[in-house]
């Protein structure tokens, strides 16, 4: 009976030394931590002077911080943590003219070759690297004059279409509670 409390009571602290061990375990799993703007020397590369506020987004997604002291600047940052690894932080800022277009960038990616075309062999044009110092002046592109659909044509009837809708105003709706206390 004593030797059956001993082996039970051994047992029991065993198990609870395991258990406070499974903490720093080596088997144990730890997840990524991963925060931020993903950014990839490929979508830098794809960035050209005098691109608009709205091309830049469509590239590189939303900015996660846009500083009210500097509205012409966006910021990218990305960190990951590797399961119980160092943490490793990327950065990446554009900068934009008062004509909300594209003219410099700085941070850990600057614009080069990309990974496909180095893997390809073949040469994109390596663009040398934008400074928010100094601004690029870049020639607008001419704007194509506008022509006039044919008669008959799909483009006319759309725009008969487009031009025959009445706007509907939308009607507010009453309260519920038409004596509110």
């Amino acid at each position: 009976m004593q030797n059956a409390k001993l082996m039970l009571t051994s047992l029991a602290f065993a198990l609870g030394l395991a258990a406070l061990a499974g903490c720093s375990f080596p088997g144990v799993y730890k997840i990524d931590i991963q925060q931020g703007n993903v950014v990839t020397q490929d979508m830098i590369d794809q960035l050209k002077p005098g691109m608009t506020r709205r091309q830049v987004r469509f590239i590189m997604g939303n900015p996660l911080i846009v500083d009210t002291f500097h509205p012409n600047r966006w910021d990218y940052l990305y960190s990951i943590q590797p399961g119980g690894g160092q943490r490793q932080q990327e950065r990446m800022s554009l900068y934009f003219s008062e004509s909300d277009q594209l003219i410099g960038l700085n941070g850990d990616f600057m614009p080069g070759v990309s990974r496909d075309e180095s893997i390809l062999g073949t040469d994109g044009g390596v663009t040398p690297p934008l400074a928010p110092e100094a601004p690029i002046s870049v020639p607008q592109p001419e704007q194509p004059k506008e022509q006039p659909a044919k008669p008959g044509s799909v483009e006319e009837q759309i725009q008969k279409e487009v031009d025959q809708v009445e706007t509907v105003p939308v009607p507010t709706p009453e309260p519920l509670d038409k004596n509110p206390q």
